[in-house]
């Protein structure tokens, strides 16, 4: 299949390195068109411009916040203005306020638009194990199925309503973070009392919470594994904002919810902007005295 993709961060270039390996024709675009030169040496063909990755076909986008999505969709060369209609897929972690300006956009256009965020980090990505929250229109998402199957494990579809896939995702990132805060709290409260990290994990995860992200990031906290960053602390802060502004607009209260972003931020204040989110850990080891 011809696909289009935009956004060759860690998570982009991944899952477009397994589209290309899947035999699909890729035509790729970056603000930083290097990041695309071992993809273009597998076949893949480097783009103009957005607008130039597949017109009148299917392009994905994976990119860091709703700024970079509205530049590659609304700006000079944006998806928006290629010489045919696209079938845009959404990757992104986004605000549902966007996802429903794109959709309208879009329509308004003649194109289509499907909003498939992922659950996985970047050694997912690379081995073919995300999971893909899609919403959009039933015919859309078939006529995609096979390139969600190309770069995940599990596609699950949550709407006609591309906005609600991007609910879901927030929801999912909120319930990580709030695990890695509930794990920091109760090792440091272990350490506290002479129980080493690791001891505690493995009592935990081997009855009460065997699930992959106590299990994945119980071990990360266990060997302070922060850096590389899988998943930079600024990016958590900005979906936690995400959230917070999708529960104003919904009239929830999340009390936990300004626990976790406030330890983001004191995070990103004390170790820096290159720190996992998941270093939340030494905040709250430090409120410790530890």
């Amino acid at each position: 299949m011809d696909v289009g993709f935009v956004g060759l961060g860690q998570m982009g270039h991944a899952i477009a390195a397994n589209l290309v390996s899947a035999g699909h024709q890729v035509s790729l675009w970056n603000r930083s068109p290097d990041k695309a030169d071992d993809l273009v040496s597998q076949g893949a063909r480097l783009a103009r411009c957005p607008a130039d990755t597949a017109p009148g076909g299917v392009v994905f986008t994976m990119l860091a916040d709703d700024a970079a999505l509205e530049a590659v969709s609304f700006g000079e060369g944006g998806l928006l203005s290629a010489a045919e209609p696209v079938l845009h897929v959404s990757l992104s972690t986004i605000s549902p306020t966007l996802a429903k300006r794109l959709d309208e956009a879009h329509r308004n256009a003649g194109g289509r638009f499907v909003s498939a965020p992922v659950f996985g980090r970047p050694d997912a990505a690379a081995a073919r194990k995300l999971f893909v929250v899609a919403a959009g229109a039933s015919e859309d998402i078939a006529q995609v199925q096979p390139l969600f199957d190309a770069i995940g494990q599990r596609t699950f579809t949550v709407g006609e309503e591309p906005a609600q896939a991007n609910v879901v995702k927030l929801c999912g990132n909120f319930m990580i973070m709030a695990s890695i805060e509930s794990m920091a709290e109760a090792m440091t409260l272990g350490v506290k009392n002479g129980i080493e990290r690791a001891t505690l994990n493995e009592v935990l995860t081997e009855t009460l919470f065997g699930g992959l992200v106590h299990r994945n990031y119980g071990k990360m906290l266990v060997e302070e594994a922060f850096r590389p960053a899988g998943f930079a602390a600024p990016l958590g802060l900005k979906d936690m904002r995400l959230v917070k502004n999708a529960a104003e607009e919904a009239r929830v209260p999340m009390p936990v919810l300004g626990v976790v972003h406030d330890h983001l931020l004191s995070t990103i204040a004390r170790e820096g902007e290159d720190i996992d989110w998941s270093g939340i850990a030494r905040i709250v080891a430090a409120d410790a005295g530890l």
